[in-house]
């Protein structure tokens, strides 16, 4: 019988998504499962996005540009120039989802066996994208003891090799939600035009910064603008997750030539997907201002319900819609497994990501979960009484 592949083997489960079996039997036997597991929001899609929908009498579902309509990339340029970053759209590549563009961002920078350099815990996904494209990470660990701050410059430089190409940041963070400064990232900006690195941002979330703090994209670092290439996408912007439309930018013209033949490759971005984005750029502002009021309040509600609960230690999220929480428990996994198969409280248990498969770090994470504050208020105060019973309980407390 043939065999899978050496990567296939290697390919690691992901820490958001491989409980759903035991979520998915736990529903077959009537309990409710509050899903605290995945950044899956339940805002509504704005209407302009909906309607665009509604309207679209395309005769013909054709391939688009390899690159992405060119309506399409004009109107996203202006949303960009909105914001402080001057480019156009031949700086822009439309593609399939954030997940497409970093792995095109890779695979168009690095070769197999380069090294790239990313502050954990971190996306755990970015784990495979390197896998696929044979590439190797690198870590330096943040703490929940200061909130997953940047770690020193010191501490990345020591992991710098011969073999580094690049260093990943997610901005405001995933899973951590913390949001790094415009001093943070002037000092990585010095390390990256000093060894000569690539800066791969991912800032899908910079809508959702919270108390004031203000996002700084690293498109806006002077003297490494060859460096910088930016992962977005619309997905948790505009609440469209399933659309699969994100967006590789860069200024750097031979990254660009580069990644547009791997989107050749694959010939196109989805094309409906497109035209609702495109529509979706014209999201009033009294939408974001609706959602950020409602993050915020979830939020807070969430970090001191967590707080409150004797052992559990939540550090308050700066931006996106996640928390890293430790827990007083002797494994995470386990105990992530134990919600969804032996435990439950009025018919209900809670689903969480274990952090542990966000480290690179063997070890790290062990007694800290993801939780992604994505439920109203009501749907989040049954999950926290949930979360609660169930550390009273658990047979592996500490």
């Amino acid at each position: 019988m043939p065999q899978i592949s050496e990567k296939g083997m290697a390919m690691p489960s992901s820490p958001i998504r491989k409980l759903v079996p035991f979520a998915d039997k736990a529903k077959e036997r009537g309990i409710k499962v509050y899903h605290l597991n995945i950044g899956q929001p339940d805002i509504q899609t704005p209407d302009v996005a909906l309607q665009a929908l509604k309207t679209c009498n395309e005769k013909v579902i054709e391939y688009t540009h390899s690159a992405g309509n060119i309506s399409y990339r004009k109107k996203l340029a202006k949303y960009y120039q909105n914001i402080g970053i001057n480019i156009d759209e031949n700086n822009i590549m439309i593609t399939t989802g954030g997940s497409e563009a970093i792995t095109i961002a890779f695979m168009s920078t690095l070769n197999p066996g380069d090294e790239i350099i990313i502050p954990e815990p971190f996306y755990a996904n970015y784990t495979a994208f390197a896998l696929m494209c044979g590439v190797k990470v690198k870590t330096v660990t943040s703490s929940i003891e200061n909130n997953f701050a940047l770690p020193p410059i010191s501490e990345i430089e020591k992991v710098i090799t011969p073999h580094t190409k690049g260093i990943v940041i997610v901005n405001p963070n995933n899973p951590t939600g913390y949001l790094y400064s415009k001093e943070e990232l002037e000092q990585l900006a010095v390390i990256v035009k000093k060894h000569d690195l690539y800066l791969y941002a991912d800032e899908v979330y910079r809508e959702f910064c919270y108390d004031g703090y203000k996002h700084f994209s690293t498109m806006q670092l002077a003297g490494i603008e060859q460096n910088v290439i930016l992962l977005d996408s619309v997905s948790k912007r505009y609440s469209e997750c399933g659309l699969r439309v994100g967006a590789l930018v860069t200024r750097n013209k031979d990254v660009m030539v580069a990644a547009l033949k791997f989107g050749m490759a694959r010939l196109c971005a989805p094309a409906i997907g497109q035209i609702i984005a495109e529509a979706s750029l014209d999201t009033p502002a009294e939408y974001f201002e609706s959602v950020y009021n409602e993050y915020i309040e979830r939020r807070d509600f969430m970090v001191e319900a967590l707080n409150k609960m004797p052992g559990v230690v939540c550090p308050k999220p700066r931006g996106a819609f996640y928390a890293v929480v430790k827990l007083p428990v002797d494994d995470a996994d386990t105990f992530a497994k134990w919600l969804l198969e032996e435990f439950e409280y009025n018919k209900q248990t809670v689903m969480v990501a274990p952090a542990s498969g966000f480290y690179s770090t063997p070890g790290l994470g062990k007694n800290e979960v993801r939780i992604a504050y994505v439920l109203k208020i009501e749907e989040l105060k049954g999950a926290m009484e949930t979360l609660a019973k169930a550390l009273e309980v658990y047979p592996g407390r500490v």
